[in-house]
């Protein structure tokens, strides 16, 4: 989704590990700008502003405009971004340029509301399988996520991705049978446990008669 938010950003001259160090240390991180036909550009940015859209409604599905000093203003979207392994900091961000009119593949959060029949009257289990769906659109259409109410569903039943609306231009790419949530029997859990233990067992009980019944041949045989 486009929102007015504007991030500065500085041309980056020196490389490598050292100079990346050195550059976190002032405060500060690497970054790369690329896309739509324009050359990659290595660039500086603030760790803060990047980390306050990634934690914002829209997270890395924000568009916002990236304004670097003696260069280039675009729309811009954060396509990948790398954390320390231990202290969680941001250490690196990969910057895309976005044309305003044409379509992108973004990832969309799914959201439910509601509790669901097959769990409050039937004794069943809400399960969520998967929290987004894939779909294609044009950058102004993006929306925050979508969400749906799932009180009507029963044990049986299950919320796929065919199940969600699309407004716009908007279409789907995830598998349209695709599994969001659904609602299972806690008891049909069970009675499916009991049943592979059984059959796990015969196998031991079958083996177990054969050799009762080789013992009781030798002992036949030694009477004769």
């Amino acid at each position: 989704m486009r929102k007015d938010i504007t991030i500065s950003a500085e041309p980056r001259e020196s490389r490598g590990k050292n100079a990346a160090r050195r550059l976190r240390a002032s405060g500060m991180i690497p970054a790369v700008l690329y896309g739509t036909g324009g050359e990659s550009v290595p660039l500086t940015v603030s760790p803060k502003e990047i980390g306050r859209i990634l934690h914002s409604g829209t997270g890395h599905n924000t568009i916002f405009d990236l304004a670097v000093t003696g260069g280039e203003r675009t729309p811009t979207m954060i396509v990948d971004w790398l954390h320390h392994p231990v202290r969680e900091s941001l250490m690196h961000v990969d910057l895309l340029r976005i044309d305003l009119a044409k379509r992108l593949r973004v990832k969309i959060p799914v959201h439910t509301t509601g509790d669901p029949k097959g769990v409050k009257i039937q004794g069943g289990q809400f399960e969520v399988i998967v929290r987004e769906i894939e779909v294609e659109c044009l950058p102004e259409e993006i929306p925050d996520s979508f969400t749906r109410d799932v009180t009507e569903m029963l044990i049986g039943t299950s919320l796929r991705a065919g199940d969600i609306e699309l407004p716009g231009s908007m279409k789907l790419l995830s598998p349209a049978d695709a599994v969001i949530a659904h609602v299972i029997s806690i008891r049909t859990s069970d009675t499916t446990a009991t049943a592979e233990a059984t059959a796990a067992a015969e196998p031991e009980v079958a083996k177990k008669g054969k050799k009762e019944e080789a013992a009781g041949e030798k002992k036949d045989e030694k009477k004769k």
